[in-house]
């Protein structure tokens, strides 16, 4: 098994090809849930991502129900700024599904509130709490803490 990250309507290809790189170097897979704010074949989206897409396991979902729908029963962390429980406070398995919304808006208020329970966040300053961290930044520090509880399962 492996971990996923999930990118819930991503809209900046450096943020998405930055992720892809993290997932191909991490053994994660990466979920781009539609609509996106680019193309699949944008040059920027290629040039973040370098020569790492061959290396990528990725899967295109046409919206945030289908991808519920497909991944029903899995275990899901929604990451927001709006999450009662830092990332760190919460125990990771194998096969978990880290999820991250829009860089504009994050993941859909009412998604977040019927799942508040799932929800995380990583701590920042009060004087920026308005905002969060870059999308790429964020995806890293939570899959990472994830690898990290699991003992860096395949890598070296």
């Amino acid at each position: 098994m492996a971990l996923h990250i999930v990118l819930v309507e991503p809209e900046i290809p450096p943020n998405t090809g930055n992720i892809s790189r993290t997932c191909a170097a991490t053994g994660a897979w990466l979920h781009l849930v539609k609509p996106l704010g680019f193309s699949i074949d944008d040059r920027t989206l290629k040039r973040a991502g370098l020569d790492y897409w061959p290396f990528v396991k990725v899967e295109i979902h046409e919206n945030l129900d289908a991808f519920l729908q497909e991944y029903a029963g899995e275990r899901m962390w929604l990451a927001t700024t709006k999450g009662e429980k830092r990332y760190t406070d919460v125990q990771y398995r194998d096969g978990d599904f880290l999820l991250f919304g829009k860089e504009t808006k994050g993941l859909p208020r009412d998604f977040i509130e019927a799942h508040k329970d799932c929800a995380i966040r990583i701590p920042m300053s009060e004087d920026t709490r308005l905002r969060s961290f870059n999308l790429s930044n964020s995806a890293a520090i939570v899959l990472f803490e994830a690898l990290r509880q699991l003992g860096f399962p395949g890598l070296a």
